[in-house]
């Protein structure tokens, strides 16, 4: 089943980028396994819609990619059938809340409120040199 499940997965993205680099003229530069494969994918369209065409598309890379990966016997069918579209299986995206920011440790908020704000480095060190001049002078 572990077989299975990655030749599928494999399967789908294959051919996804396959028909991209078909819309953008750039099949030449597929292998030639690839250009096969979306040869038989626009006979496919021709008969029956788009979706279907590229389901069984994708089944019959699915097939080779499980032969080629060691898988023995009729591949098994890894995709679970749904009742609901493919269309319905979008998620919204949202945006995370956002954080919030802690105060900075010597913020106006930190040092007695919002409408104190806090000294300038070179005034306190101005007070400390006057401070340390007027204990030398009362020492003498």
């Amino acid at each position: 089943m572990l077989i299975a499940r990655r030749a599928d997965t494999r399967a789908r993205a294959d051919f996804a980028t396959w028909k991209m680099m078909a819309k953008l003229n750039g099949l030449s530069a597929l292998p030639p396994d690839a250009q096969g494969f979306l040869a038989g994918y626009n006979n496919l369209l021709e008969q029956m819609s788009e979706a279907e065409a590229t389901e069984a598309a994708i089944a019959e890379v699915y097939k080779s990619y499980y032969a080629e990966m060691g898988g023995g016997g009729t591949p098994p069918d890894v995709r679970p059938r749904s009742s609901q579209p493919a269309a319905d299986n979008v998620t919204a995206f949202r945006r995370p809340a956002p954080k919030q920011k802690k105060p900075a440790p010597f913020s106006a908020a930190t040092m007695g409120g919002p409408d104190k704000r806090p000294l300038p480095v070179a005034l306190i060190f101005a007070c400390l040199v006057v401070v340390y001049v007027a204990i030398r002078m009362l020492w003498k």
